[in-house]
């Protein structure tokens, strides 16, 4: 059998052991080790990619613990919006949609505008059109309540301060890369962005090129931090420029961005990446990044902190 690659990410930031109680910890693994094993199984049949990555990254939305989908913060109107793209590394076709609300599973949606449109990226009202007319899931507003995420809103709500996710600064992105046994990559990042946003505010999850990216000749990139910092050096395309162009490693490639490139600007947070050739990369300047990966040579590795 070739070689099958599933890795996946809940969100980097100051993540310590201080901050998180033995039960908070257990639910986190357990939100991480049954999206694994959900993208794992699409792999493990002989699924493709795209399928992988979009499973894996639905079985995160659908947990409340992390900041897409389900669990996404609150903007300072109360509301959510919500941000996604999914990547194949095969085609280099991509979906994206920003802005959303009431989208069960923003990936999926994503994953709908690649298949079934022309387009790239869709945001708002319009995309939420599109999602009626594709027949994807709609939840009401009370799906999307988390007494947590709204006390943080609360906290905020007088202020013109945001906070990414957690107010231990962390930056509530997921993400997953896969390998299947074709040898095609794929990448899907979901968000839903920072507490108390206004303005429309987008971070770099929906942008291919910042957030999401996947090429058959480089790799596949998923990352998570500040959406700005990741919009400016155009993260995850770096990382494969670095590749192409220069010839670098996907170790060196990701390294070199995401501990030099980013640290220089002030940039915080985290990426996962995977190639054809099977090697994996989960590379972060914070304190920790919510990870776990997995394949078929026996390996499976799930973490939170830095050590």
């Amino acid at each position: 059998m070739n070689k099958i690659v599933l890795a996946i990410h809940g969100g980097a930031g100051t993540i310590l052991r201080s901050s998180l109680t033995e039960e908070k910890e257990k639910a986190y693994r357990k939100g991480l080790k049954d999206a694994l094993d959900a993208g794992y199984a699409v792999l493990n049949s002989g699924g493709i990619a795209l399928d992988a990555v979009q499973t894996a990254v639905m079985s995160l939305e659908n947990c409340p613990l992390f900041n897409a989908g389900k669990g996404s913060v609150f903007t300072f109107d109360k509301k959510h919006e919500m941000d996604a793209s999914i990547m194949d590394g095969k085609s280099l076709k991509a979906g994206a949609v920003s802005g959303i609300r009431n989208v069960k599973n923003p990936v999926e949606l994503a994953r709908a505008i690649m298949d079934q449109t022309e387009h790239v990226y869709l945001c708002g009202d319009g995309a939420e059109q599109f999602a009626k007319k594709a027949g994807l899931s709609f939840e009401p507003d009370q799906y999307f309540f988390d007494q947590f995420r709204f006390d943080q809103l609360m906290e905020l709500s007088s202020t013109d301060k945001t906070i990414l996710d957690h107010s231990e600064k962390k930056f509530g992105t997921v993400g997953a890369v896969a390998l299947d046994i074709h040898g095609d990559i794929a990448a899907a990042t979901s968000t839903g962005g920072m507490t108390n946003k206004r303005y429309g505010r987008v971070g770099d999850s929906p942008i291919i090129g910042a957030g999401t990216y996947a090429n058959n000749s480089t790799c596949a990139v998923s990352c998570t931090g500040h959406g700005e910092f990741f919009i400016r050096a155009v993260v995850a395309y770096d990382i494969s420029c670095l590749i192409e162009y220069k010839g670098l490693s996907l170790k060196e490639a990701c390294r070199t961005v995401v501990l030099d490139k980013l640290v220089k600007t002030g940039g915080e947070g985290g990426i996962i990446a995977v190639n054809k050739a099977g090697e994996y990369e989960l590379v972060f300047n914070s304190e920790g990044m919510y990870r776990a990966c997995k394949d078929n040579n026996g390996m499976e590795m799930l973490a939170i902190y830095k050590d």
